[in-house]
C-alpha cells in the first residue's frame, strides 16, 4: 500500500493565499517522522476526520524549526515585528470526508506568549521554554512545557524534549514519501463545534538528509500516543522564507460531520 490512490500529495503549494492573514518564515526544521498503527492514532481525531495512511500506517512528527518574519498583511518585513522564536509541532497526517488532505496538531510548543492568541482559533498551542542552537555540523533543539497545562488528550503539563541532529546533502530528488511526510497545504482545528481549515502557501521545502545523535521526548505520550518504537525517517530543511497562512474558515456541516 503506497499513498492515497485518490490524489498524490504536491511537492508545491496547491492554492493562492491572495489576502494573508499572517506571513512568516519557517527557518532550521527538522522533521522526524514515526509511523504507528492507524487505530492508535485514530482515537485522537474528531469526527469527521480520519488517518490520511502510507504504507498501511499512520504517521506522526515531530517538527522543531524558527518562526522569523511573523507579520499581519502589509506590514514590511525589514520593519520591527514579533521577533524571532523557536515553534515546535506534534502532528498527524489526516482527511476529512471530501476527500483534502491536511494536518492536525496533537500539539504546538511556542516560546512566544502572542501566539496563544491562536487558541481561539482551536490551535493547541502550549507556551514553554524552548532552545534551538546551530553548532559547526549539528543543529540542537529542547524544549519544556511550562506546567499546568494539558496535552491534546488531557495529559499533563511538563512534556519535553531533546533533539539533536546532524544534516547531511541534499535531497536532490525527494521520493513520494520524501514529499508526503513534509509537504502539506492546510491544516484543521476544531472549535464550537465546527471544523475550520487554515490555507497555506510557501515555497517547497528544501530537503536534507540528516541523522540523529540525540533523541529524548515525552511529547508523544503527553499526546495519548504510545511511545514511538522503531527508527524514525528523518529530514532537515533550512526552511521556507515566503508563508503566507490563510485566515480558517468554517467547513459546511455536511462536510464536517
Amino acid at each position: 500500500m503506497r499513498g492515497d490512490p485518490r490524489r498524490v500529495v504536491a511537492f508545491g503549494a496547491e492554492q493562492r493565499v491572495r489576502l494573508p492573514a499572517l506571513r512568516a518564515g519557517w527557518l532550521t526544521q527538522t522533521f522526524v517522522h514515526w509511523s504507528y498503527p492507524v487505530e492508535a492514532v485514530q482515537a485522537l481525531l474528531p469526527e469527521p476526520l480520519v488517518v490520511d495512511a502510507y504504507e498501511g500506517a499512520a504517521w506522526v512528527g515531530l517538527t522543531p524549526f524558527v518562526m522569523a518574519d511573523v507579520r499581519p498583511p502589509g506590514v514590511p518585513a525589514g520593519l520591527p515585528g514579533v521577533p524571532t522564536f523557536p515553534e515546535t509541532n506534534l502532528r498527524t497526517y489526516v482527511r476529512h470526508p471530501g476527500g483534502r488532505d491536511g494536518l492536525w496538531f496533537l500539539s504546538l510548543e511556542v516560546a512566544c506568549p502572542l501566539m496563544l492568541a491562536a487558541r481561539a482559533a482551536g490551535v493547541p498551542y502550549h507556551p514553554g521554554s524552548l532552545r534551538v542552537t546551530r553548532r559547526r555540523e549539528t543543529v540542537a533543539y529542547s524544549g519544556r512545557r511550562w506546567t499546568g497545562g494539558t496535552g491534546a488528550a488531557g495529559g499533563s503539563g511538563g512534556a519535553s524534549y531533546r533533539l539533536v541532529v546532524r544534516p547531511g546533502g541534499p535531497v536532490e530528488r525527494p521520493t513520494e514519501r520524501d514529499v508526503w511526510l513534509t509537504s502539506r497545504w492546510r491544516a484543521y482545528t476544531r472549535r464550537l463545534g465546527l471544523l475550520w481549515e487554515t490555507p497555506v502557501e510557501h515555497e517547497p521545502w528544501p530537503l536534507a538528509d540528516a541523522g540523529i545523535e540525540v533523541l529524548e521526548e515525552t511529547l508523544t505520550t503527553s499526546a495519548g500516543l504510545p511511545a514511538p518504537s522503531g527508527e524514525p525517517v528523518v529530514h532537515f530543511s533550512e526552511g521556507v522564507r515566503h508563508v503566507r497562512l490563510g485566515a480558517p474558515r468554517p467547513l459546511p456541516q455536511a462536510a464536517a460531520a
